[in-house]
């Protein structure tokens, strides 16, 4: 197992988190599956107090003396705070329920408009420097799922030590994004990365044209590992994350990371991953290359990243997640395409000739029917 050091934390972590959301099944089987990880040098562990039973099976697999090998990051439930006073009471249950007496890594859980505005207006930042003047937690971080422009006014509005972002081959620029990998690990955050495979479905239903560039390399690797290998190449990135529900998919993530670092990536290799996700950016269902001369919208519509959020959903066969976040991320903010006015003036500005109002209707249609 490689490791490297959690931004400015002082923390030695493995390059490979075990993501401590999609367990096996049966208890005995996550509890040893954890155990397993550890035994084989996996050392930062990632839970939530919403993923179900996470919490209580991770708090078994860490008894024994397996406390003490690893850092162990896990979640506030914001959305479930209604006065400051639930901050404290969530994290205690967490303990409680972990078997420990203070958490290494505790963030404020998906940092979407909603819960930032909640944090501010209940004192959360406060909630976090007193926990660690306590004991409870030795660092602090979030989790989110956002614009980089609200990563950036996050990150920039606290002493925060961590950041946990989506980002994969297929998401350069969706959500924070690289943009945002790179200005977290300038401010000097550990950038730990989540759904570096979206949750399987990048490597589920492969394009063929895929598996032909896949056959036809002389590096023969998986999709997967692939994947895997284009994130920990960044030297941005200190973590990353993977959500293994059995022992064989734990074992395979292990020998993917034995030699995992930054700048292992040839010009070849890094050609390779240009020219799947050509064929995968050829399959979007709207050809918006995000040039942003459609931009500024009078009504307030980022209208490339509502775009790139709409290819997202379509390629993936529809997730609710994507709907969920174009939700409370665009239309409870006044900011979605069901607020287009059909002006037209972004589609005489558009390169590539594209009906913008239409398919501001059709994108409002399609992700409010899956949210």
């Amino acid at each position: 197992m490689e490791y490297t050091m959690l931004g400015n934390t002082g923390l030695r972590v493995s390059r490979f988190g075990l993501g401590c959301m999609r367990f096996p099944e049966g208890r005995g089987d996550a509890v040893r599956m954890v155990r397993y990880a550890i035994d084989n040098g996996v050392n930062y562990l990632d839970s939530a107090y919403v993923y179900k039973d996470s919490e209580v099976i991770t708090g078994e697999a860490l008894r024994d003396g397996y406390r003490g090998r690893v850092v162990l990051a896990t979640k506030s439930p914001i959305w479930n705070v209604e006065r400051h006073a639930d901050f404290e009471r969530f994290l205690d249950e967490e303990l409680r329920r972990l078997g420990t007496d203070y958490i290494d890594m505790y963030l404020l859980h998906n940092m979407n408009p909603g819960n930032w505005e909640k944090v501010r207006r209940l004192d959360g930042l406060g909630f976090l420097d007193r926990m660690v003047e306590k004991g409870k937690i030795r660092h602090k971080g979030f989790s989110i799922h956002n614009t980089v422009a609200a990563f950036r006014e996050i990150a920039d509005a606290f002493d925060w030590e961590m950041a946990q972002i989506q980002l994969n081959i297929l998401g350069e620029t969706y959500q924070v994004g690289l943009e945002g990998l790179a200005y977290g690990a300038k401010r000097g955050l550990g950038m730990v990365i989540m759904e570096p495979l979206r949750g399987g479905s990048i490597v589920s239903n492969v394009p063929d044209e895929v598996g032909a560039l896949l056959e036809g390399f002389p590096e023969r690797r998986s999709l997967a590992e692939w994947c895997f290998r284009w994130l920990y190449n960044m030297s941005e990135v200190s973590v990353i994350l993977s959500g293994t529900s059995n022992l064989e998919q734990l074992k395979d993530n292990l020998r993917i990371f034995e030699r995992s670092g930054p700048g292992l990536m040839s010009g070849e290799e890094m050609g390779l991953i240009r020219s799947i996700q050509d064929v995968y950016e050829a399959k979007m269902g709207i050809g918006c290359t995000g040039c942003r001369y459609c931009m500024p919208c009078p009504q307030g519509i980022n209208i490339p990243e509502v775009f790139q959020l709409y290819n997202q959903y379509s390629l993936f066969n529809k997730p609710l997640g994507d709907s969920i976040i174009y939700r409370r991320n665009m239309v409870e903010l006044g900011i979605g395409a069901d607020q287009c006015a059909g002006c037209g003036n972004c589609k005489l500005h558009c390169p590539q000739q594209l009906d913008i109002p239409e398919l501001m209707r059709k994108v409002h249609g399609e992700l409010s029917q899956g949210a």
